[in-house]
């Protein structure tokens, strides 16, 4: 009989989570609701120095703005909690010592000074560093003599001679011979348990059975089988594991938080949408196939298998993810544009949220939904239409002030005048009949003095439209403040 999957999120959150950390998230995810399995979120925060409340908060919310919702995990409960490993403490100190008991762990002594030395003199002998096993077997009499000293001891497993070897669902077999893997720490000599130890208790007992993960942590597993096995667990019962490939930056360089613009608060602040997001980051390292990239979450979890996972590394393209992000601007009803750009427009200060402005809004955002890639250019392009003391930017100043200038803005004020009927189809006609057709003008000469001088900008919404919603009193009134200028 198959076992229903169970896929678990597992970050350490030292800070806002980024790109890396959201593609495993979303894996596990679609590959919970592919399977009709469940999606476990627990947080790793035993490294109290590092990880704050605040950050665990971020981590919770970034999740539930992508949509990424879990079934077992913080504020959600189950059966297997707690999900924070900070209150599981004791839990791992109980296998700690149940592995000393059994003769699967040990307490080391040895010094940071020790181990250091260790380390030196193995690599100028051109040895592969690692543990020498010095405390492996160590007498009552030296024992009692490091006690004596005051050491702290730290509490090593015992790894047994010969190798591991484990199937990835990605990479296939995967061996690792002991040699290259000493005995390893699980438990500090505070007490405070390492990462191997409580990731493997963890999965145990949260029931875990597919482990997706980044290709960083593949060297880590052979660790966490060897918990497992002091565990008792049955080599059956034993997490399957898949290895995501590297996410790389544009320097050809691992992405990580020190390397570019990765955290996803970033993407959001510059107001890209929590699906192209999951959109573009599904694409790094797995594809549906048959050249399909704009993918929807429902497709993502009828379409996610982890063998279509590639074992290859993924290269992070950001006019890719810019290039997604405006297909999926575009394909926003007005309505759910609205909802979107609001927030933005009012952080900007650009309005205060009255129903007048949100209905101003509304009329305008069809004009700009073709032009942008991000939300945050929403407040640009349409502050012109709220603004109170009205200027033209300083950096469009010199282009309206000239003699040519001059001409198209005093001919455009003759023409609009005496308009009856103010809406974008009379403006055009008016302003083509006298400075495209008998003035003889370039469309880009002929409106790119009245844009800047109604807009304050040469980057603006289309002009007629653009005149329509701003009216036909404050056009003019701004036309003939150009002419000021």
């Amino acid at each position: 009989m198959t076992k229903k999957v169970k896929v678990r999120f597992a970050p350490s959150p030292t800070g806002d989570l980024h790109v890396g950390n959201i593609r495993t998230a979303l894996f596990d995810w679609a590959y919970a609701r592919h399977t009709g399995g469940t999606f476990l979120f627990r947080i790793e925060d035993t490294d109290t120095t590092r990880v704050t409340d605040e950050y665990i908060q971020a981590a919770i919310d970034t999740l539930k703005w992508l949509g990424l919702n879990w079934d077992e995990g913080p504020e959600v409960g189950g059966d297997n909690g707690p999900y924070l490993q900070s209150q599981r403490l004791g839990i791992y100190a109980e296998w700690a010592q149940k592995f000393l008991d059994q003769k699967d762990a040990y307490h080391c002594y040895c010094s940071a000074d020790e181990l250091e030395a260790v380390r030196e003199a193995q690599r100028a002998a051109n040895v592969a560093p690692g543990y020498n096993g010095h405390c492996r077997d160590l007498t009552s009499d030296q024992i009692a003599a490091y006690k004596a000293e005051g050491r702290l001891p730290v509490v090593r497993m015992r790894m047994p001679d010969g190798g591991t070897t484990f199937n990835d669902l990605i990479r296939g077999d995967v061996s690792f011979d002991h040699k290259f893997v000493p005995d390893f720490v699980l438990v500090r000599g505070d007490g405070s348990p390492l990462y191997t130890l409580a990731v493997a208790v963890d999965d145990v007992l949260m029931k875990v059975t597919h482990v997706l993960r980044g290709e960083d942590l593949l060297s880590s597993t052979p660790r966490q089988i060897r918990v497992y096995q002091a565990m008792g667990l049955a080599l059956e019962d034993y997490p399957v594991f898949a290895h995501l490939p590297f996410v790389m930056g544009q320097d050809n360089a691992k992405l990580s938080k020190r390397n570019g613009e990765v955290s996803i608060a970033w993407y959001r602040d510059k107001g890209f949408l929590p699906e192209a997001i999951c959109n573009y980051l599904a694409l790094l390292g797995w594809s549906p196939g048959d050249d399909h990239e704009n993918v929807t979450m429902k497709e993502l979890t009828e379409l996610f298998t982890v063998e279509k996972v590639h074992s290859s590394p993924a290269r992070f393209d950001m006019k890719k993810l810019e290039a997604i992000n405006g297909d999926k601007i575009r394909a926003l009803t007005i309505d759910e544009f609205l909802d979107w750009s609001l927030p933005f427009l009012t952080k900007a200060g650009v309005i205060t949220g009255t129903a007048d402005e949100i209905a101003l809004v509304k009329l305008a955002l069809p004009l700009i939904q073709e032009r942008i890639i991000m939300l945050s250019e929403v407040p640009a392009m349409l502050k012109f239409l709220f603004v109170k003391n009205f200027a033209v930017e300083a950096d469009s100043v010199a282009k309206i002030t000239d003699d040519a200038s001059k001409q198209v803005l005093q001919r455009s004020l003759k023409e609009l005048e005496p308009l009856a009927a103010w809406n974008h189809d009379s403006i055009e006609a008016a302003l083509r009949s006298s400075l495209i057709e008998e003035m003889g003008l370039k469309p880009r000469i002929a409106f790119g003095a009245v844009r800047i001088a109604t807009t304050g900008s040469t980057i603006s919404p289309p002009l007629f439209e653009s005149m329509e919603l701003l009216g036909k009193e404050a056009s003019l009134a701004r036309i003939r403040a150009g002419l000021e200028l």
